[in-house]
């Protein structure tokens, strides 16, 4: 992966030449491509407006599908989006200025949900599930202004384990964010290319680019939060038994339904003995 301005999207011009970034680097892009792959992301001719909020997740994500893009290893067109949501002291003109110099496509949308999120939820209560609902509605009407087939999100793997833990504990099912959802109204895709990617290998990414971050200071600032609670959690256990998260990840790919207890998924009710295996056995038995 050579940097050099002819060979390079500028999202990843200026790179640090460290073997250690490399390999990050390289990493990413594998789990990402891995991700679209496995999921079939792709459509022919298909346009993702890809959310950037201003994180160090969805800027790892722009950056890995750019280059994904520049290499001819991703055959859509890409529209990063952002939704301004009036938060108070919220950098405007930052993710512009940005996407403007790196030359990417974009649009920037205002909407004020704050002041909708903050006068529906009571003081001291979460105000994700409220915040979380609306932009998203937000960001599929813009991505059907756009002629988009799909809203991209930067989720990696550690929010997909989260959730998951946090249906298990909290919400009585097992479930999770997929990789890839269609909508209620069934004309759009939610992607998460990320899936396969570690939040720390963003936090790495996005640091070494000196990519300028934009912190979250609604639902960031509240304390206590379930999804605290539970990454804390998986935070102790990854730190006495280093590489938990990753098999815990991966038993999400790999589950087995008659071993489960919904009898949605596997026809209990129809679960029969086979006489003449029984009487093979009774017959060995005997001998």
């Amino acid at each position: 992966m050579s940097d050099t301005a002819d060979d390079i999207h500028p999202l990843l011009r200026g790179a640090p030449q460290s073997t250690e970034f490399r390999k990050l680097r390289k990493r990413i892009i594998r789990n990402v491509r891995a991700a679209i792959d496995q999921y079939a992301m792709v459509e022919p001719g298909a346009r993702w407006a890809v959310c950037l909020s201003g994180g160090k997740d969805s800027y790892t994500l722009l950056a890995a599908l750019y280059e994904l893009k520049w290499r001819g290893l991703l055959p859509v067109e890409l529209l990063a989006v952002n939704l301004d949501q009036g938060q108070p002291g919220f950098p405007a003109t930052v993710l512009p200025e940005f996407l403007e110099r790196m030359g990417v496509a974009h649009r920037i949308e205002y909407e004020d949900t704050y002041s909708i999120v903050m006068d529906k939820i009571p003081q001291g209560r979460t105000y994700c599930a409220l915040c979380s609902r609306l932009r998203r509605g937000n960001l599929y009407r813009i991505a059907r202004e756009e002629g988009c087939s799909a809203v991209v999100l930067g989720h990696h793997r550690d929010d997909i384990l989260e959730t998951f833990f946090l249906n298990l504990f909290y919400g009585g099912r097992l479930a999770t964010m997929p990789p890839k959802l269609l909508n209620e109204e069934g004309d759009l895709f939610v992607l998460r290319p990320l899936a396969h990617v570690a939040e720390e290998d963003c936090a790495r990414f996005a640091s070494a680019m000196n990519y300028p971050i934009i912190p979250c200071d609604l639902c960031g600032s509240q304390d206590g939060l379930q999804r605290q609670q539970v990454k804390k959690i998986l935070d102790e256990w990854e730190r006495r038994s280093p590489g938990r998260r990753q098999v815990m990840f991966r038993a999400l790919m790999n589950t087995r339904p008659s071993h489960l207890l919904d009898e949605k998924l596997f026809d209990f009710q129809s679960l029969a003995r086979c006489p003449k295996q029984s009487e093979q056995f009774e017959q060995k038995k005997n001998i």
